[in-house]
């Protein structure tokens, strides 16, 4: 096969020519999914998990203080003062994005870096499209990337560290093709900051050098991939406060990652079985749309085989529905995958399979979170957003706030959030956001809410706030004692 670009040529003389247009592609993307994250919560529909966690977490950093989130301290049975995110997930590369907040102290920080973060994903896959099927071919497979429906998802889903991880593959993968494999390296260990299993990406790349008879270094990348992933799970995270195991989806294989091993080896079938039980798993094939089937063409589709037995495996639905921001951790690979399959073909293929895959992008948009954006946004604002915004209002800034969950977003940037629970959940904050209209998570029912309110009420509780099922209760603190 002929390339197209020399190996080794630095970005900018691959790019000559193509910068401009390429800068658009990624400034228009980068605009469109801030965009969106705007929408999302200015429509009251960011929540507190997860955008006003994070928004603790960073701003923490911003302070010079570990990211500690005081959601997450009142959730999932924590109860640490001062609980730091590192103990939930191993992504100290948040803290990059600290100075944002001393520009804007707020959210919307976040949904502008999770713009940027996304976008700057399709510089380095247009390069490497570039070199295996050239610039038209680029063109179309950037573009295709950007309205694909994982990012899609993602960007409507309030915030997540997932941001970091299509730029930090796309470009370890582009420099080790060009050449450049100190770069390479380097994009590899910022991964390693981005989230606990992003050990497994690399533990692929690893299985894709030795696939391409590279096995010293393949053998090294897999052992040091997985070798992070055990260090960040049992080690950092207990350090910061956090339990392990508590995230492990696992219970047919085991009971931790050794016994999930020795099923594996032990009962290989019955483990492959697992990948399509319960069959609602299939909605995955979804990822293999989007680039057309072209991915199991290519050796690099290994990248993605240890990220995917990770949640095909799992038994938490949300690992491997389509919804949420899971799937975004994919479709870079999924899509350089594809082009180094794809590259096998003529010219002609080449471009058709490029074409085919704008197409099937654009066509499968509306399917996804951008139709129901457009949607919600083209027709009459409901109701709801008005009173939820009112509702807010009647919070006076500084104190902290029980909040419902849609509305614990729009309460951040200027109270301590914690998520409106069930009691004895939290020790009466002075301030409660009450949703009383349909179920929110975490209550099981309605029912549940309305009884929560009238306890509330019970206890101290005055009503500030009652309007289209949002009650703001407020506990007036207690007289001091005159002294006599």
């Amino acid at each position: 096969m002929t390339l197209t670009v020399s190996r080794g040529l630095p970005v900018r003389e691959a790019a000559r020519g193509h910068g401009p247009w390429v800068g658009l592609i990624t400034v228009v993307a980068a605009v469109g999914y801030t965009l969106v994250g705007y929408l999302e919560l200015r429509g009251i529909r960011a929540g507190v998990l997860d955008l006003a966690i994070f928004d603790q977490g960073v701003r923490s950093y911003s302070e010079f203080r570990l990211p500690e989130s005081v959601t997450k301290e009142y959730l999932d049975g924590f109860h640490d003062e001062g609980f730091s995110l590192l103990g939930d997930h191993w992504s100290p590369i948040l803290a990059l994005l600290a100075p944002l907040y001393w520009l804007n102290d707020g959210p919307l920080s976040l949904l502008f870096a999770q713009g940027v973060l996304f976008a700057l994903a399709a510089p380095p896959l247009w390069l490497f499209t570039r070199r295996r099927l050239g610039a038209a071919s680029a063109y179309l497979v950037s573009v295709a990337y950007v309205v694909c429906w994982p990012v899609a998802q993602a960007v409507e889903f309030d915030f997540h560290e997932v941001a970091f991880a299509p730029p930090l593959i796309a470009w370890m993968v582009e420099r080790y093709d060009a050449g450049r494999v100190r770069t390479a390296l380097l994009m590899g260990g910022l991964l390693l900051l981005t989230k606990e299993d992003m050990g497994l990406v690399i533990a692929g790349f690893g299985l894709y050098l030795a696939a391409r008879g590279r096995w010293r270094s393949g053998l090294l990348l897999v052992g040091g991939g997985v070798a992070a992933v055990l260090v960040a799970t049992k080690v950092l995270i207990p350090f910061f406060g956090g339990r392990d195991g508590f995230y492990w989806r696992y219970e047919d294989l085991g009971d931790g990652p050794f016994s999930a091993l020795v099923h594996v080896l032990t009962h290989p079938v019955r483990t492959l079985a697992l990948l399509g039980t319960p069959p609602d798993k299939l909605v995955t094939g979804w990822l293999l749309l989007m680039v057309l089937g072209a991915c199991l063409l290519s050796p690099l589709a290994l990248l993605s085989l240890p990220l995917l037995a990770e949640r095909m495996l799992s038994s938490y639905p949300h690992w491997w529905g389509v919804p949420f921001h899971y799937n975004a951790f994919l479709a870079i690979p999924l899509f350089l995958a594809a082009v180094d399959g794809i590259a096998r073909f003529g010219p002609r293929t080449r471009v058709t399979w490029a074409a085919g895959v704008l197409a099937t992008g654009l066509v499968t948009a509306p399917l996804f979170a951008y139709g129901t954006i457009a949607r919600t946004e083209l027709g009459p604002e409901p109701a709801y957003v008005a009173v939820a915004r009112r509702a807010v209002a009647a919070v006076p800034p500084g104190p902290m706030v029980a909040a419902a969950l849609p509305v614990g977003a729009s309460l951040t940037a200027r109270n301590p959030v914690i998520l409106w629970e069930p009691a004895p959940a939290y020790e009466n904050p002075p301030w409660i956001v009450a949703f009383t209209r349909w179920k929110t998570t975490p209550f099981d029912r309605v029912e549940d809410q309305v009884a929560e309110v009238e306890r509330l009420r019970s206890t101290g509780y005055r009503t500030v706030f009652d309007e289209g099922g949002f009650v703001v209760l407020h506990r007036p603190q207690e007289a001091p004692t005159p002294v006599s």
